[in-house]
């Protein structure tokens, strides 16, 4: 028996490696940690809700070329145009300003994922001050080195594809049809969850969100829907080795079409910008056009894999072919609620929580001044009405103790209101 237990103990996998030893070991190994990028988009528009980021030339450091990353987004809109657009121009720039100034690559990656829930959320609020109704889906990816960031809300979708290893899904849709989770949520924060009802009670549909009707338990904007339709989006980090891989990311006009392996086995072989094509071709193949689709492709390949004076252009077109070449695999990679070791893909964080207490955090490394509030980022004076750290304040309120950063008062009726709190409508401190 105690030689059985030690053959388990050894098959057990290695616990996850911190950021910074994963990058240290690939430098000491004399790895490339700056891998190229190639990419290319594709969609087709039925409504002309979709949009798609593409900002391949960001720095954390102005004018300093080594602290470039990249970052790719796609958006679905619904009821109108309005969200999609105004997150296709800001909500980057609210997750930029969530990150604390002058720190290092390491620190700055390892806050990222608390920037993007600021971020998503700073978004939302803005949004729904213009007091429009429509909302959309968003899927941003921010790529720096072999480091891939993914946050999400709605069920626009990202996949990553590496060479020899099995998908894996980076995103987790916030489908009220398919997600009990989050079904379960939505009622417990006040909504009600169920199907259409024609006349002589007959249900049809999937499930939605009433009121307002909305398949979707999570997304920006859809002011008229209920504050339980949270902006808060679940957050995925892994390091990819120096193989490399190809992300596909993509509206539900192509996942409603096409599984993450037909989409990914679609475009095997094919460069980034011919693929994004090839999905769509694929898609509309499949089911025709019913939705907007919209399909952003790109490629992370090591240095190593792009030039080379021994090899004639042609060599190097195979070699680049090489890496995503057609396959099969037995199953698609499933999402796990521990950080873990993909083969050649190491999983650093996941976090699909709705409530801001745990996505925030209560202990931080990098402090804030203590007066700044982590969503919106606005300084301001205790005496304006804002609510310290540990749940007090100059005005008294019925908020819930509050363990988290500093929250100033509109975000705090916010955060309040998407866990069933309160309103957010009222604004009165009493």
């Amino acid at each position: 028996m105690a030689t059985a237990a030690r053959v388990r103990e050894t098959r057990l996998p290695p616990p996850p490696l911190p950021l910074a030893t994963l990058i240290g070991r690939e430098l000491r190994a004399g790895g490339s940690e700056r891998p190229a990028l190639r990419y290319g988009h594709a969609g087709l528009a039925k409504r002309g809700e979709d949009y798609f980021l593409v900002k391949p030339d960001c720095l954390r450091v102005p004018g300093d070329p080594s602290s470039a990353f990249s970052v790719f987004a796609v958006f679905d809109g619904h009821n109108g145009v309005s969200a999609a657009v105004y997150s296709k121009e800001h909500l980057l720039e609210h997750v930029i300003s969530a990150l604390p100034p002058d720190i290092g690559r390491d620190d700055w990656l390892q806050a990222l994922p608390r920037a993007l829930v600021a971020g998503f959320v700073k978004a939302d609020i803005d949004f729904q001050r213009k007091g429009e109704v429509s909302g959309t889906t968003a899927t941003l990816v921010v790529i720096d080195g072999f480091t891939v960031t993914v946050a999400s809300v709605g069920d626009s979708r990202c996949i990553l594809d590496t060479q020899g290893r099995e998908l894996q899904l980076l995103t987790v849709d916030h489908r009220l049809e398919e997600n009990a989770e989050e079904r379960e949520r939505v009622t417990a924060s006040g909504g009600e969850v169920g199907r259409l009802n024609l006349f002589g009670g007959q249900e049809v549909g999937p499930l939605r969100c009433w009121p307002g009707g909305l398949c979707l338990s999570r997304s920006i904007g859809d002011m008229d829907v209920g504050e339980f339709i949270v902006p808060i989006p679940h957050v995925k980090q892994v390091k990819l080795s120096n193989v490399g891989g190809r992300l596909i990311i993509a509206s539900d006009g192509i996942w409603d079409a096409l599984s993450n392996e037909a989409a990914a086995k679609a475009c095997r072989g094919l460069p980034a910008e011919l693929a994004a094509k090839l999905v769509v071709k694929q898609a509309l193949k499949t089911s025709g056009l019913k939705d907007d689709t919209t399909c952003v492709v790109v490629d992370i390949i090591p240095s190593d894999h792009l030039t080379s004076p021994q090899l004639s252009p042609k060599k190097n077109q195979n070699k680049l072919k090489s890496l995503f070449r057609r396959r099969s695999h037995s199953s698609v990679g499933k999402l796990g609620g521990k950080s873990a070791s993909f083969g050649s893909v190491e999983e650093l964080f996941e976090e699909g929580s709705a409530m801001l207490e745990e996505r925030l955090g209560r202990n931080l490394s990098l402090k804030a001044p203590p007066f700044r509030c982590a969503i919106c980022q606005v300084d301001q004076e205790p005496f304006e009405g804002l609510m310290t750290d540990n749940g007090g304040g100059y005005c008294s309120s019925p908020y819930a103790p509050w363990g988290g950063p500093h929250l100033c008062l509109e975000c705090r009726k916010k955060k309040d209101a998407m866990e069933g709190k309160r309103s957010s409508r009222s604004t009165a401190c009493r």
